[in-house]
């Protein structure tokens, strides 16, 4: 985040005291708030209970007056004749004597005298009811939707004739009385739920809502728009039907921690003054850690781009020991590096310059030079021979000797070795004959006897010989495989011959390109049918992997199989070919031709159980015909798993043909134990037992053999008549070969076993 290590420390500081300063301002905070907070709640509890005081002494006082009109002679004889006038004269009367605001009577039969009955909110019906139900009912009473202080006395003459009832108005006048017995301004208001189901509170009446729905005896928060109070919720009795109502006291907090804000912002100013305080500090004290802290930064950085590095030693304490043990390593740096150096330019084992040191200076010499460059290298013939006779170590005094000779001999030219045996030159040259006539002249000066310890070695040489190209293989490495092919053409220098050497590399591409082949369908199968001797019909189909290449045609089969076994990817190759067999084997099916599918299995795959595992579940569940041609010495490599494979695919009804009999080294011991169903002879020997008397003995006797074991035998590569004529007289199973028919794709086979009545009587088909 931060680049430099004096605004990291100056960040740090500041950072930190600032982070203490606010733990310290909000603890002050928060202890101030709590205790602001704690004196409110008790003021407003001491509020609620002055005003239960006051509320029961004023009903005393109401209550007083009303009895005192209740047991009148001449209101009770006024009530008892329906006298009105004489009744609403002595209340008006007492009115006026007592301050009241209304006084008013209610009789047994539910009239109202004093009092309009439509200005009960409630009702007359209500108001009765409550009357009737308690003697000297009181409470809240909503008179024209205005909030009361009601009480009720009982008129006896002598039986209970009605009922006198005095109210006094809960107005703002009587809040403010009562705000003002508190020590603290606290706003009071009486609150009436209304039918609507709402507290009369204007715009802040949800949070009203909410806040008298869970009143309590204790003060809580209440969450205003003007902002947060503490407020208390005193329930209010109710005379008769009349709306709930409740007294609520409230003080707004912001005006508890109005005496504490001084405070608040005097330790905020200073906390603030302090901070840049601890700021100013901490960047002069930073900087002066972190000067010499820069020069050795950039003296890291001098010896990273390879420059001489050194710091100046300015103190004597730890960032100046620092310096110092700086500046040894960078001593040390230095000449572990020439000697790094040299390791990397130099063979160790004979001093002489390496591939390396010879790639730097062909670089050198192609850029300086204006005729063609070549690299001559030198092989020492026999030097496995030599190396054995004479032991390593004098091997390697050999290799440094001739070595030596040729640096001596040509000090300006690179020179480098390549290998156990193998020395390299670069040298300008106007054409190859002068190519030639230099590396003659080098053979001349290094074919000289070498003497090791009293010893004297003959010293023989083949040049290969390659010019540098901006393209293609390096010239080091074609003048080294030059060497090679001069050794097989018997010659002492040859040239590096591009086209017998081939494109191995284009060929290792070959592998990914095929992997990307099985998704794009650019392989796929042919089939080439077996002709079953003894039915004279088709018995079965061996598929065999084409691929058709987008740019370079056709691929020999031999060749891309190849490189899938040496390169691991001859599995995924052989699901694919085992996927489409099944496939295309259900494809004759419904063609109507049931005939057993083989499908070569490399014996790269014979130690591999989980994909036999595989292919068996695939097969039974597809419910296949299918035959796996393995070659005998696959079984050879991984003896116990290949033959426990083998016995899994015989458990699964599933075919082993040994294919190949013949080719390689036959054991009768394995034979013996591969439980097969088929054997294939190998077309070498079919081929020629026509004209071979030494072959058609041995195809005998093998077929002898396979029928003494139980297997069938299949005769691969019949071409003539002739050779079908004698392996069907010598009691061969199947044939199969260009005779026959040649591989072709499936809607092909299915139209040549539409049409197939007699394969024998077709000799037409040629090679194709």
């Amino acid at each position: 985040m931060f680049t430099r290590l004096r605004t990291k420390l100056t960040v740090l500081y500041a950072g930190l005291f600032g982070l203490a300063l606010l733990l310290i301002a909000s603890a002050v905070y928060l202890a101030i708030a709590s205790n602001a907070e704690r004196q409110v709640r008790g003021e407003l509890q001491a509020s609620g209970t002055v005003f239960d005081r006051v509320w029961a002494l004023r009903s005393q006082q109401l209550r007083d007056n009303a009895d005192l009109i209740s047991k009148d002679f001449g209101f009770r004889a006024a009530v008892a004749t329906r006298d009105a006038a004489t009744v609403r004269s002595a209340l008006d009367n007492l009115k006026g004597r007592v301050g009241l605001e209304t006084a008013f009577l209610v009789d047994m039969d539910g009239n109202v005298t004093g009092l309009d009955a439509a200005r009960l909110d409630a009702g007359v019906e209500a108001l009765w009811s409550a009357l009737d139900a308690q003697d000297g009912a009181s409470g809240v009473l909503m008179i024209g939707g205005q909030p009361y202080q009601a009480i009720s006395a009982p008129v006896m003459a002598p039986t209970l004739t009605g009922w006198v009832v005095f109210a006094t108005r809960l107005d703002a006048a009587q809040m403010r009385s009562l705000e003002q017995l508190s020590a603290i301004p606290l706003t009071a208001r009486v609150l009436i739920r209304k039918p609507d189901s709402h507290w009369t509170s204007g715009r802040d009446t949800a949070r009203v809502d909410a806040f008298v729905a869970g009143r309590s005896n204790a003060p809580g928060e209440l969450d205003l728009s003007s902002g947060a109070a503490l407020a208390l919720a005193k329930p209010l009795p109710s005379l008769g039907a009349a709306s709930p109502a409740v007294l609520l006291l409230q003080y707004p907090l912001a005006t508890a921690m109005a005496p504490y804000r001084p405070l608040l912002i005097t330790i905020g100013v200073t906390g603030l003054l302090g901070i840049l305080l601890l700021i100013a500090g901490s960047w002069v004290l930073a900087r002066s850690l972190t000067r010499p802290i820069s020069a050795l930064d950039k003296a890291v950085r001098r010896l990273q781009r390879g420059e001489e590095a050194d710091v100046a030693i300015e103190t004597q304490d730890e960032i100046g020991r620092l310096a110092g043990s700086f500046n040894s390593m960078a001593a040390e740096i230095r000449e572990r590096e020439r000697h790094i150096t040299h390791l990397a330019l130099h063979d160790s084992e004979t001093g002489l310059p390496n591939r390396v040191s010879l790639d730097r200076g062909l670089e050198t010499l192609c850029q300086s030079s204006r005729r063609t460059v070549f690299v001559a290298a030198l092989g020492l013939d026999r030097f496995q021979i030599v190396r054995g006779a004479i032991g390593y170590e004098l091997a390697a005094r050999l290799i440094a000797e001739v070595g030596g000779r040729m640096m001596r001999q040509h000090p300006d030219r690179p020179i480098g070795r390549l290998s156990s045996g193998i020395l390299a030159l670069a040298f300008e040259a106007s054409s190859l004959e002068d190519a030639r006539a230099f590396a003659a002249a080098l053979l001349g000066d290094l074919e000289q006897p070498v003497t090791l310890d009293g010893s004297t070695v003959d010293v023989s040489l083949t040049i290969g010989l390659a010019p540098h190209a901006d393209q293609g293989a390096p010239a080091i490495d074609r003048a080294s495989i030059a060497v090679d092919q001069a050794r097989a053409g018997h010659q002492k220098i040859g040239l590096f011959d591009a086209q017998a050497y081939g494109d191995p590399a284009s060929n290792l591409s070959l592998t990914s390109e095929m992997m990307s082949g099985l998704k794009d369908g650019q392989l796929f199968l042919h089939h080439q049918p077996k002709f079953d001797l003894r039915s004279r019909r088709i018995g079965g189909v061996e598929v065999l992997a084409r691929w058709k290449h987008p740019e370079r045609g056709m691929i020999r089969p031999d060749l891309f199989i190849g490189m899938a076994e040496e390169t691991g990817h001859i599995r995924p190759l052989t699901e694919w070919a085992l996927t489409q067999a099944i496939a295309d084997q259900a494809r004759l099916r419904e063609a109507g031709h049931a005939l057993t599918v083989s499908v070569n299995l490399s014996g790269r795959l014979m130690s591999d159980p989980d994909l036999a595992q595989a292919a068996i579940d695939q097969i039974r569940a597809a419910q296949a015909d299918i035959c796996f041609e393995i070659t005998e010495t696959a079984v050879m490599d991984n003896p116990a798993v290949a033959l426990g494979i083998i016995d899994a695919f015989a458990a699964n009804g599933i075919g082993v043909s040994i294919d190949d009999y013949g080719s390689g080294v036959s054991s009768l011991a394995y034979l013996k134990q591969i439980k097969a169903n088929e054997l294939k002879i190998d077309k070498a020997f079919v081929s020629t037992m026509a004209d071979s008397r030494r072959d058609a003995l041995l195809v005998k006797s093998t077929i002898d053999l396979a029928h003494s074991l139980g297997l069938k035998v299949t005769a691969e590569g019949i071409e003539t008549p002739e050779v079908l004529a004698m392996l069907t007289g010598m009691g061969c199973d199947l044939a199969q070969g260009y005779l026959i028919a040649k591989p072709m794709p499936l809607a092909e086979l299915i139209g040549f076993l539409d049409s197939e009545t007699a394969p024998v009587a077709r000799p037409r088909r040629k090679r194709a």
